[in-house]
């Protein structure tokens, strides 16, 4: 179903829509992103305007969703199926990303609209409606519905008990296959509920928080692994660049008619699973975000890819491709990472690691969370989102027993549905964010904000 799904007419929404927006817009965002970053520090708050939660707060918690084991399992997926060339494709989708992350963005801020109980919400659904208008009200529906199950963090909870088994339970004998993996579930479920039954706020709060120290964390740890290989890295970065359009290492299925082809697809989607561009989940965080001003929404949003897939991402690819992991292990996924870390950082690295996969995957699990609920709100109105929260916590023990593929496919399957309304929708409605982006980025010029 998610081969299906990802098959050539979502590489058009998703990287054809992309490179139409980034080519529409002339790289104009780009130029700005000291700009965005003046944003996120705080520059340009306003208590007085419209929101709930600040810049800094919409981009950690949209980060924390994003920067989790898609950044560190969904890497190893890649280079296991295709080698090092898939993660110049990665990079790629970030790039086309971080031009779709600030359309879909500005237009949360733009064409914010009202949940049942009056309050001012963002998201596909709403710029969609408000933007669009109620006739294309099915396409915010399909939105909603496929995003109650791509949400689910069935994947993260599945890639995080394999960590826990084989980095700690294994060595200690303790690992009990099933029996261990409900109990993990348990536990996780139970963390989880107490974050998220206390809302968006307490979301936010908690992302601001873990999201900064993880990456920090992460980026020391990979930088060790560099500098004990230090010899090679300039040799696997040359090879990511030739192998992409060589496709030596690719293990998969060709697509549009050759091998590179099939390397493209699956860099591609493992970068949009990284970065989530164009799917839509990232818009409700930032739709919530405290501005009247939606072009500085949209260029905080546009940092997300560039953080996510070309930072986090690159490092775990040159972690997992200098200690040779990839060609030697039969590992895939998270335990793939953690064999490279074991290696070259002895009895210490893989520990290291859990400690960032707990970091990574906790606090996307707070985040998918709040998207659910958004969905659910709209579809069933906001005095039933609470409900979405047991159900959610709820898939945590499905997740944690059950197989990776099977987890990868159903969430492949429904971020595929969710790009389709998201994409479309912020194509038709482009000209309106060209429009504001060049009021707003006059407005710079002229020095008056």
């Amino acid at each position: 179903m998610a081969s299906i799904a990802w098959g050539l007419p979502l590489l058009i929404i998703l990287i054809g829509g992309g490179l139409y927006l980034l080519i529409r817009i002339r790289f104009l965002p780009f130029r700005y992103l000291f700009h965005a970053v003046a944003v996120l520090r705080g520059k340009y708050d306003d208590e007085n305007d419209e929101g709930e939660i600040s810049h800094f707060q919409a981009l950690t918690t949209a980060l924390s969703a994003t920067v989790g084991m898609g950044n560190i399992a969904g890497v190893a997926v890649a280079i296991t199926l295709g080698g090092p060339g898939a993660v110049f494709w990665m990079w790629v989708s970030a790039v086309i990303g971080m031009s779709t992350k600030f359309f879909t963005a500005t237009l949360a801020i733009l064409f914010r609209g009202k949940d049942s109980e009056g309050k001012t919400q963002g998201g596909p659904m709403y710029f969609i409606m408000e933007g669009l208008g109620k006739k294309w009200k099915p396409l915010a529906v399909m939105f909603s519905i496929s995003g109650l199950i791509g949400a689910l963090p069935v994947f993260n909870v599945n890639q995080l008990t394999q960590a826990i088994d084989d980095i700690l339970l294994q060595p200690a004998g303790l690992s009990m296959g099933f029996k261990s993996n409900l109990v993990i579930g348990i536990i996780l479920a139970t963390i989880t509920a107490f974050v998220i039954l206390g809302g968006l706020s307490r979301i936010s709060k908690t992302a601001e928080k873990l999201v900064p120290t993880m990456v920090v964390l992460y980026f020391g740890l990979v930088l060790i692994i560099l500098g004990v290989n230090y010899e090679i890295v300039p040799y696997y970065i040359k090879l990511i660049f030739t192998d992409a359009f060589s496709a030596s290492f690719y293990k998969g299925d060709a697509f549009l008619g050759g091998v590179v082809g099939g390397l493209i697809l699956l860099g591609i989607r493992r970068g949009a699973f990284s970065n989530e561009a164009g799917i839509g989940t990232a818009p409700m965080a930032h739709g919530a975000a405290k501005t009247n001003e939606p072009i500085r929404e949209g260029l905080v949003a546009m940092l997300g890819p560039a953080i996510d897939t070309l930072i986090v991402c690159s490092l775990t690819a040159l972690a997992i491709l200098v200690t040779g992991v990839w060609e030697t292990s039969d590992s895939n996924g998270v335990s793939l990472t953690a064999t490279a870390f074991e290696n070259a950082i002895p009895y210490v690295g893989k520990y290291g690691l859990l400690l960032c996969i707990l970091i990574f995957s906790i606090s996307s699990l707070f985040s998918y969370s709040y998207y659910g609920t958004k969905c659910m709100s709209f579809l069933f109105g906001a005095e039933k989102k609470h409900i979405y929260n047991y159900f959610y916590i709820g898939s945590i023990i499905l997740g944690a027993t059950t197989t990776l593929n099977t987890m990868l496919n159903l969430i492949d399957t429904f971020f595929a549905l969710m790009a389709i309304p998201t994409m479309l929708a912020t194509v038709i409605l482009a000209p309106k964010v060209i429009a504001e982006a060049k009021k707003y980025f006059n407005k710079i010029k002229e020095n008056s904000i």
